[in-house]
Parts: structure tokens; sequence; C-alpha cells
């Protein structure tokens, strides 16, 4: 009988495929995107260093408010306006995007757009 893998751990193969390609760095750090099946969790990071530089998730009581679901696509594209918001207070402007093992449509992509519109460059 052939036992099939099980899709979480197929995402986390890729995730690692995928980080293999890239990093961030202290001037293009990495936007790292993680969904569960309720929430979206978004933060930048600086590999070099080990350090999150910003971060926005769904859970959060401020974007929580603003959002009927936080599971959905309207909440991604709504937590990439936040997490880019947040970027460009912090003075980033260029990053890196990672989209940890998703595949790159629906929440993911909506995210990504938002940011872009916001005013991120990747």
């Amino acid at each position: 009988m052939i036992k099939k893998e099980s899709r979480s751990a197929i995402r986390i193969k890729k995730h690692l495929r995928v980080r293999n390609r890239f990093s961030g760095t202290a001037e293009r750090p990495r936007l790292a995107v993680f969904r569960s099946n309720n929430h979206m969790y978004a933060q930048i990071i600086d590999d070099t260093v080990g350090n999150t530089l910003v971060s926005a998730s769904t859970v959060q009581k401020d974007v929580k408010d603003q959002l009927e679901k936080t599971n959905d696509v309207a909440a991604a594209a709504y937590l990439g306006k936040v997490i880019a918001q947040k970027a460009l207070d912090a003075g980033i402007k260029e990053v890196v995007f990672d989209r940890g093992g998703f595949i790159y449509q629906g929440k993911i992509q909506a995210l990504a757009d938002a940011a872009r519109e916001a005013g991120l460059e990747f």
C-alpha cells in the first residue's frame, strides 16, 4: 500500500527549498507569510542577525477589529496593507517575498498584491 504524504509535510519541504534560494539582509529583508486555517501572519525578518523587524497578524486586536472574518482573501489584503505601512514607517522599502511554501494564489497573492500597492517593492 502506498502511503500519501500529508499536505503540511509537503508545504514544509517546499518552504525549505524556497529558503535555500534566498534570505533577508539588512538592505533587503525577507517578508515571511504564514497562514493557518483561522489566521494569517506576516513578518519582515533580517536573516543576517535573525531579528524580526516588523510583524502583523490577524490575531492582533487593532487588525482583528477592522475585519469581519480573519481567514478570507479580504483579511489577507488588509494584512498586506498593514504590514506594508508598518514597514514603510520603519524605513523598509524593499523586501524579498517568502510565500512560506504556500501556493501563490488566493490569500497569499492578495497579501502580496496589497503590500505592493501600499508601497513595498518586491
